[in-house]
């Protein structure tokens, strides 16, 4: 029904980055506590926010081992570090942080990005993107880079029951094993 209003926007869950809305409330607490009023919904919302990483991280795990496949021995595809869709921009990009997850649990993660500058993402986050893709356990869809939406999955997919976690909700429901 809210989508019938004229001014409606479709804002849809999913990693919150850059600079605004990952730094700025900040300030705008900062300055009401100093006014002496306590900013409960901002910095409640920043929480949550901030825990979204995460979440995605053991939501992913958990979908696996529902797969029967272990962290441990599972092969992950991240798709898009930035932090908005269709710009090269990963500053405060939350991926990073779901990458490294992956890793300390024992997940070999790759990571692609048409958008993003390689060399600059392996300096900065010690990420290294690949150019060619494999087959995978696993494949999140971080980022809804428009380049993501033509991917042929069943081709990136390494058996049937391969997890494919679809953070943005871009692609069919068939195709995926869960959204955010």
């Amino acid at each position: 029904a809210a989508s019938t209003k004229w001014n409606f926007l479709p804002f849809k869950p999913g990693l919150v980055g850059g600079h605004c809305i990952g730094v700025d409330p900040y300030y705008l607490a900062h300055k009401a506590k100093a006014l002496g009023y306590h900013p409960q919904v901002i910095l409640s919302g920043r929480d949550v926010n901030d825990q979204m990483s995460l979440f995605v991280s053991n939501k992913l795990i958990r979908l696996l081992e529902q797969a029967g496949k272990k962290i441990q021995a599972s092969k992950v595809l991240v798709l898009g570090v930035t932090f908005k869709e269709n710009c090269p921009d990963t500053r405060n990009s939350k991926v990073f942080e779901i990458i490294h997850y992956l890793k300390e649990h024992g997940a070999t993660v790759e990571a692609f990005d048409p958008f993003a500058n390689a060399a600059e993402v392996f300096q900065k986050h010690q990420v290294q993107l690949v150019t060619a893709l494999g087959s995978y356990d696993a494949i999140l869809l971080a980022v809804a880079h428009d380049f993501f939406k033509s991917l042929n999955y069943a081709s990136l997919k390494s058996c049937k029951n391969a997890v494919i976690y679809d953070t943005k909700a871009i692609l069919d429901k068939s195709m995926v094993t869960a959204r955010l």
